[in-house]
């Protein structure tokens, strides 16, 4: 078939098409990140880690100590995309009912009685799951099915999770007595682990003058639940070289001791990271460089995203414990050793 240049026409104003309407949802995106900072100081590279897990369809696991405002910021990005938002304090004494919702018994206007489900506080569109390591693992465990299946099964009965669905779970490094750590199998299914640190000596003072003087602006929702589907799709249609594919695909390969020539992973690992963090990397890269307005991936969004993606599938030994080594000195050495 030859070449026809009213289809080339056709295509390229599809194309200009797309292009502006990605340009449009990624200044929403900006937007977005401006109404967030009306409240909170600072947590640059945590907000875009936890937009990016958003764009890329994935959860989000949070380490810090409390206060560093983890449920504000999450609660603000629900007001800014207008969408549902419900957090769940995890306690030894949580049951799956408390988060799925359960059968009651109901009678209608003739006397008849029948079941009825009433859906529980997983049915939102944000959900903070605060201190997930506090609740016992059968508990965990329901909540992390729903993250896998983004679907509740009750009685028989299947529901469907509203869309876009987004968990963001917090756990406190410190308070160990009486946690229940979430096993590597578990937090495999998150797919960034992010680090919240102290602020900065300049952002605690701003911080202090924001929070003991008056009320800052309400947020405004600059998105809607839509707009952040769209995004989710074209997260996907971001382009990534080959190239870059195969460095990622090194990098997870290189964290596996049996097999790796990276010294510090055959010193202080014990297990190595699966396939599913070369997905991981791979979709957050994405959805990073769409978060700055490309199209496409660069080597930088690579290595922005590779420890949160990372940290919490590689697992050291004891000799690392023992000697101070933490994780992601192990991922600085593999993103050096891929060339990346």
């Amino acid at each position: 078939m030859g070449f026809n240049p009213k289809h080339s026409e056709r295509m390229n104003e599809e194309l200009k098409k797309i292009e502006q309407e990605v340009n449009e949802l990624t200044s929403k995106l900006t937007e977005l990140k401006k109404e967030i900072h009306k409240v909170i100081v600072g947590q640059e590279e945590v907000l875009d880690q936890i937009i990016v897990s958003m764009l890329a369809s994935g959860h989000i696991l949070v380490e810090g100590m409390p206060g560093l405002a983890k449920t504000l910021m999450i609660k603000s990005i629900s007001q800014a995309l207008s969408l549902n938002f419900k957090r769940i304090q995890f306690t030894p004494d949580l049951m799956p009912t408390d988060i799925l919702g359960t059968e009651v018994i109901e009678e209608d206007e003739h006397g008849h009685k029948k079941f009825k489900y009433n859906k529980g506080p997983i049915f939102s569109n944000i959900v903070l799951a605060d201190e997930i390591n506090r609740t016992p693992p059968k508990t965990q465990a329901a909540l992390l099915e729903v993250m896998q299946e983004y679907s509740v099964t009750y009685g028989g009965t299947e529901y469907a999770m509203d869309k876009p669905f987004f968990i963001l779970a917090t756990q406190n490094p410190v308070e160990q007595s009486g946690t229940f750590p979430l096993p590597e199998a578990q937090t495999d299914r998150f797919l960034l682990y992010v680090l919240i640190g102290y602020p900065t000596e300049s952002e605690e003072s701003q911080i202090l003058k924001q929070t003991t003087g008056k009320k800052p602006e309400p947020i405004k929702a600059v998105m809607t639940g839509e707009d952040l589907i769209k995004l989710q799709k074209y997260t996907r249609e971001v382009h990534i070289e080959d190239e870059l594919i195969d460095k990622v695909s090194k990098l997870v390969r290189l964290s596996r001791p049996e097999s790796s020539s990276v010294e510090e992973v055959k010193n202080y690992v014990d297990f190595g990271a699966g396939p599913r963090a070369g997905q991981a990397i791979i979709l957050a890269s994405k959805a990073h460089a769409l978060l700055q307005g490309r199209l496409a991936v660069t080597p930088k969004d690579i290595t922005s995203v590779t420890y949160p993606a990372m940290r919490h599938r590689i697992m050291l030994n004891f000799r690392a414990e023992s000697e101070g080594i933490i994780t992601d000195q192990v991922i600085k050495e593999l993103i050096n050793t891929a060339k990346l």
